[in-house]
């Protein structure tokens, strides 16, 4: 049985997209989503949107729906990049991208080689993939390669059990919400 989402704000808003099976991703949820964006709605429109660890593309196709100049979802898994495509696809925007390989991989020249300011979505596998026990340190070793002038905001998704220190001394938290299993932290 395939399960739906739908993009709940902007030009996009109530079109359908297609979620990759839960035994290998974990969707954003909706009020996670749409907590998000209320936030950063009135800044997006001059920024790229680049979330790694993509799953199904909805928060890159959210991102464009309410204005980001383009949005870029990276995402491993290639039964779930294939729906990435599939439903940025659907949406026929020039602005959407999907691309197939490592967040940890691809992030720091992706980020580093734009040319106006990014909106960076960490939303890793924190419960699902074994080999991730150490994510938030490989994040924190990821962050430390970006170019902090190429950086508008992080915005991390993470499991509330998790608290960010000094590790980001680069950039200051600005704002933390907390969704009951899950939180998003704000770096600028």
């Amino acid at each position: 049985m395939k399960l739906y989402t739908k993009i709940s704000s902007g030009k996009f808003k109530g079109k359908r997209l297609e979620l990759p099976s839960l035994s290998t991703t974990r969707s954003t949820k909706s009020i996670v989503k749409e907590s998000f964006f209320n936030v950063i709605r009135d800044e997006i429109y001059s920024l790229t949107f680049i979330e790694g660890f993509g799953g199904s593309g909805v928060m890159a196709s959210e991102a464009v729906s309410n204005g980001a100049r383009e949005a870029i979802a990276i995402e491993k898994d290639r039964a779930a990049f294939k729906i990435t495509q599939s439903n940025l696809a659907s949406l026929q925007s020039p602005n959407l991208k999907a691309i197939n390989g490592d967040s940890f991989a691809l992030l720091p020249d992706l980020v580093n080689s734009q040319n106006g300011k990014v909106l960076l979505y960490l939303d890793p596998p924190f419960d699902i993939r074994a080999g991730f026990d150490d994510i938030y340190e490989k994040l924190v070793n990821l962050i430390s390669q970006l170019k902090k002038e190429k950086i508008y905001m992080i915005v991390f998704e993470h499991n509330s059990d998790f608290k960010f220190g000094d590790e980001i001394s680069a950039y200051k938290l600005v704002k933390f919400k907390k969704f009951g299993a899950t939180s998003l932290s704000y770096f600028q």
